[in-house]
């Protein structure tokens, strides 16, 4: 029997490959002569260079940039030299994990350590930029990004201060912006998990910004300003994109990289599925196995275990997902032939994530059971 197994991580416990690893082991404690193929996945959050990097074989690279809050540090991005592809992460840079939980403040958080990335692989002579947009601190709509890239923000003369000092909310008072006439840069695909626009009810403030800091009051000048950004840019550059999907991805970073990168956003899944041939690899296999930390509506919009799925069925393969838990969505359980799950009874979150790995490991035996059978 070929058995595929092509999970995402499961957040704050198991990357995408140890989630693999501990199922591959409680499958072969059932069936030792089973052939078990490997592919750790992700769908634009964070662990997708990785999930690329694991499959193409890159070499990583550190490079000067600063934090959300502009601190010093260095961030790692993977290259595959032949073909002069960086495949990065903007959570390197600008991500959640790079603050403290009384750090974050998206009125200050910025994106211009992803600009510093971008500008490093542009030097070394990338012909194309994979860049994850999952994981982001910020909500300045690729404002710190364009800044790094060489474009200049003016505005009105009482708001007239140092490029340094600029906040996302003094953009209610922008009037221009100027492009850097020298400034290069490669393709670049932006890998999103989310479709939301820029703005509105459904756009990167209103959903995302409560969770990286965001108090009501913050959450109104932040609309403002972004609503204010995307006005001037679109009648400096003739173009808009503020309702495209996936704009409001990374606190607005997708209508950032679209506006002054030129970039294509694309569906995450979609594009560490082809960088790691997955198609391929469920076509070869007999079976199927995917999960992630939490299996729920959220899974159906374009999260690795659908697409992993989706494949599946197109392809005529069975298709079982192992999860740290599961909803009762139907329409979520439809999607597979089986869930296992690690949640247990009577045991806290925190127990339960500690023990992610042994349970793993049993429920892939569980599921190895009804075919040994």
């Amino acid at each position: 029997m070929k058995i595929l197994i092509a999970p995402d991580k499961f957040k704050g416990t198991l990357n995408a490959r140890e989630v693999a690893e501990n199922i591959a082991k409680g499958l072969l404690d059932v069936l030792p002569n089973a052939q078990i193929e490997i592919v750790p996945m992700a769908d634009g959050g964070e662990g997708t260079a990785e999930a690329i990097c694991d499959a193409r074989g890159c070499s990583w690279f550190d490079c000067e940039a600063h934090d959300p809050l502009g601190r010093a540090i260095e961030a790692r991005y993977g290259w595959v030299d032949r073909e002069k592809l960086a495949v990065m992460e903007m959570s390197e840079a600008a991500g959640m994990r790079r603050l403290s939980e009384n750090e974050l403040d998206p009125v200050r958080a910025t994106t211009f350590g992803v600009g510093e990335m971008i500008l490093d692989a542009s030097k070394r002579g990338a012909n194309e930029i994979i860049i994850g947009l999952g994981g982001s601190a910020t909500n300045d709509g690729g404002f710190g990004m364009a800044r790094a890239l060489g474009f200049r923000f003016e505005f009105e003369p009482k708001h007239e201060q140092q490029q340094l000092q600029l906040r996302i909310i003094d953009f209610v008072e922008l009037k221009a912006i100027r492009r850097p006439t020298d400034l290069v840069v490669p393709t670049i695909i932006a890998a999103v998990d989310v479709n939301n626009p820029l703005l509105g009810k459904n756009g990167a403030t209103r959903v995302f910004g409560p969770q990286k800091g965001a108090s009501k009051s913050d959450l109104d000048n932040l609309e403002g300003a972004l609503s204010r950004f995307a006005d001037v840019a679109a009648t400096e550059f003739e173009c808009d994109y503020r309702n495209e999907a996936g704009a409001g991805a990374a606190g607005g970073l997708g209508f950032g990289l679209l506006t002054f990168c030129g970039a294509t956003i694309q569906p995450g899944f979609e594009v560490v599925a082809e960088a790691v041939g997955l198609e391929a690899k469920v076509k070869d296999a007999d079976l199927v196995i995917t999960g992630e930390g939490s299996l729920d509506r959220q899974t159906l919009e374009g999260k690795t275990p659908a697409g992993v799925a989706g494949l599946a069925r197109k392809l005529g393969k069975p298709v079982f997902a192992i999860v740290g838990r599961a909803s009762k969505d139907r329409e979520v359980r439809e999607v597979f032939d089986g869930i296992y799950q690690n949640a247990r009874l009577g045991m806290s979150q925190q127990e339960n994530m500690k023990r992610a790995a042994e349970f793993l490991r049993e429920n892939a035996r569980d599921l190895a059971e009804t075919f040994s059978l």
